[in-house]
């Protein structure tokens, strides 16, 4: 059964929704601004893509008062029978936070499984939930296992959700690897210097086809293909060889049934980072060898939002395919050598081809790629 988008919605920096995260990335405007949520000075940055509106160490925590503000309105079109896969890597890590820093509160509340059991609340379903936790790929990895539980017969009805928050301990952390850049990041340019964290949240209701017809749905993509693999080459960096990110994009080139040629353009994790950017250029120049297909990244934009990285990019990649335009990536002022060809901090186009390719990587070396098609 083939696995297709039947509603979605994000919240990011720029606001709430696709549309304004669209028309921010597409006016080459960055939403990553100094922080004002936590102190900054001992960090190596004082640069992130924060939510405006949100309260810090309040009662509820940053990402479930992100997924409050989606659910709000969309919580009507998710059916009760459906089954949730939640990705983040922290969670509510605020929690933990707060516990260790001022002593005060429950550390146990940070619990991801605790998590699941208010998103699932909060959203209504009754098919149970699991969660997945895959570094910088568990959004991307979540969309993938819901599409592999459709197209095996396992579920028809799965909602992807999403969530990471930017606290004082996520900063400390990416800090303490001096990957952070002190300006907004420039992914894939010559003078990059590393990334900004960000936070998100995002959700997809995935349908097999036949259900998403029987109840009338609009099909917004079709998720055609997806990979999965690890480098097993460094806790935090990845392979310069690219070969574990090359074996997951060929995977979901396979198994979308398609080849090389079908491919319109490259939603990439473009970090910023000076190793994750070569990794990925490499590995597109080898999968594609010749061709050179148009390139983005989000993070310039809104900043690295971690486990909500890979869904945020599906759905902003779906209205690329929509709108027949590559979005520019934005800060992009002076394109790397290797990149030359590929990225840019123009708008792009791709012609009559309707799939697109969306790839993240992650810490511990792993890797996801997924093939969405705009006609499902």
């Amino acid at each position: 059964m083939k696995a297709v988008v039947v509603a979605s919605d994000i919240l990011t920096p720029y606001g709430h929704g696709a549309d304004i995260c669209w028309d921010g990335i597409m006016a080459n405007r960055t939403a990553v601004t100094p922080v004002t949520r936590f102190k900054t000075q001992a960090f190596q940055s004082n640069y992130a893509g924060t939510v405006s509106g949100l309260a810090y160490q309040g009662g509820t925590s940053l990402v479930m008062q992100m997924l409050e503000v989606l659910f709000k309105r969309s919580g009507h079109m998710i059916p009760q029978d459906t089954t949730l896969v939640l990705a983040t890597t922290k969670g509510e890590i605020d929690f933990l936070e707060k516990h260790v820093i001022e002593e005060a509160g429950d550390a146990r509340e940070s619990s991801l499984d605790r998590l699941l059991g208010r998103v699932i609340n909060l959203t209504g379903v009754k098919g149970g939930g699991i969660v997945v936790s895959a570094a910088c790929t568990s959004s991307a990895a979540a969309a993938a296992r819901a599409a592999a539980m459709i197209r095996g017969g396992h579920a028809d009805c799965v909602l992807v959700v999403a969530c990471d928050s930017v606290t004082e301990f996520i900063f400390s952390g990416f800090s303490s690897l001096m990957a952070m850049d002190n300006v907004p990041a420039r992914p894939f340019d010559k003078n990059r210097a590393g990334l900004n964290v960000g936070e998100a949240a995002a959700f997809a209701l995935i349908m097999s086809e036949e259900r998403a017809s029987r109840e009338h749905r609009t099909i917004q993509a079709g998720l055609a293909g997806w990979g999965l693999s690890d480098d097993a080459n460094h806790m935090t960096g990845p392979s310069r060889e690219s070969h574990g990110l090359i074996l997951a994009i060929n995977k979901a080139i396979q198994l979308a049934g398609i080849d090389t040629q079908q491919i319109g353009f490259i939603a990439a994790h473009g970090t910023g980072t000076r190793y994750n950017d070569a990794m990925e250029i490499q590995a597109f120049r080898t999968v594609f060898r010749d061709r050179r297909l148009p390139v983005y990244s989000l993070k310039g934009g809104i900043g690295h939002t971690m486990g909500a990285a890979g869904l945020v990019e599906m759905i902003i990649a779906q209205r690329a395919l929509q709108e027949r335009i590559v979005p520019p990536t934005v800060n992009l002022k002076t394109v790397d050598d290797d990149a030359v060809g590929w990225a840019s901090g123009q708008q792009q186009t791709f012609g009559a081809r309707t799939k697109a390719l969306v790839t993240n990587a992650g810490f511990s070396g792993v890797n996801t790629a997924l093939v969405i098609a705009r006609d499902g």
